[in-house]
């Protein structure tokens, strides 16, 4: 009797564990989140100089060494005006001897550009340089010696005629344009720069001698079609800084809680 009764609560407590079990769910496992990135803001502090920046153009001034017909000098400028302006000029001299099918001029006289660089490049802490693109306005006073012409020949059958020598000068000649400018700067040393640009003229206004055209112009370079012409400069200046301006620069700096 005992072990039947043993047996049966037995069965009775097994039963009851069953239903608790159907009850009672398991504890779910706890869910992780992942803390939202804190955002901190850094400020860089940068130091922007401004002051006029001189040179010379060393392709024109190095330019008699391998060109015979040529000698010029041209000195080049600019002034930081805001960060990204910068007003700029350049005034030279040139003489140049051009030789044509049918004439052999010489252009003298000096010219004077004026105009605006904007640069577009965004330098790095305490870096200087410039990719820039801008316009100039020219102005250009010369003389033009006809040195030699020949005759047309409609029939070369008795030959060429030879060169006629003429020696006649035309003073007071003007020419004015536009130029869009795109060059680069890049800082050497310290306040040393070195530098290139691309030049797209396009005359405005042009006195020509009587009987011929203006082959060259100086501070233009040699005429195409008339009012087209391009030119190229490379130069090495010197900075003189005339004051600083601070400028401060927030950068997002996001870091993520543990």
């Amino acid at each position: 009797m005992l072990s039947l009764f043993l047996a049966q609560a037995q069965d009775t407590d097994t039963i009851q564990r069953k239903k608790m079990d159907q009850v009672i769910p398991e504890a779910q496992k706890p869910i992780t989140k992942k803390l939202p990135q804190e955002i901190k803001n850094d400020t860089i502090i940068k130091t922007d100089r401004y002051g006029f920046r001189v040179g010379v153009d060393l392709y024109k001034l190095t330019r008699f060494l391998y060109d015979k017909n040529y000698k010029g000098l041209e000195l080049v400028g600019d002034y930081r005006l805001t960060k990204r302006y910068f007003l700029a000029a350049e005034v030279g001299n040139e003489n140049k001897t051009t030789e044509d099918d049918r004439l052999n001029t010489t252009a003298k006289g000096t010219y004077l550009k004026a105009g605006f660089d904007y640069n577009g490049y965004e330098n790095w802490l305490n870096m200087e340089n410039i990719i820039s693109i801008g316009m100039r306005y020219g102005l250009s006073s010369f003389s033009q010696q006809l040195n030699s012409y020949k005759i047309y020949n409609a029939n070369p059958y008795f030959g060429q005629v030879p060169a006629i020598t003429s020696g006649t000068k035309y003073s007071g000649l003007t020419a004015s344009w536009v130029e869009v400018v795109a060059g680069v700067k890049a800082k050497v040393f310290d306040n040393v720069f070195v530098g290139f640009s691309l030049r797209l003229n396009a005359l405005v206004t042009n006195k020509k001698p009587d009987n011929f055209d203006n082959l060259y112009i100086p501070g233009f370079n040699r005429t195409y079609n008339g009012t087209f012409g391009v030119g190229f400069n490379y130069t090495v200046t010197y900075f003189i800084p005339f004051y600083k301006k601070k400028t401060a620069t927030i950068v997002p700096k996001k870091v993520e809680k543990k």
